[in-house]
């Protein structure tokens, strides 16, 4: 007998998340953590990833990764007070 479980759709998107930081981390050979501490104060878990779920899912994993690092790199750069 199979049991299937269902998850909320904010357990899903967490899920994703978690999917995009562990992504970029490796990408950059960086520690997880660090990585999402510097996604955490450049707001792009909330104010990108969560915010675009719809669209985001959709697209290749390969893509998802380009751009976070992308809009990293300048959310990093262009915020004096993020160290």
């Amino acid at each position: 007998m199979n049991r299937m479980i269902h998850l909320s759709k904010e357990e899903i998107v967490m899920g994703f998340v978690a999917t995009c930081v562990e992504e970029v981390a490796a990408k950059l050979d960086l520690d997880y953590l660090e990585v999402f501490e510097q996604m955490e104060q450049t707001h792009l878990i909330d104010d990108y990833i969560v915010r675009h779920y719809a669209t985001l899912h959709a697209e290749s994993r390969k893509a998802i990764v380009e751009d976070l690092i992308e809009l990293l790199h300048q959310r990093l750069h262009q915020s004096p007070w993020i160290s």
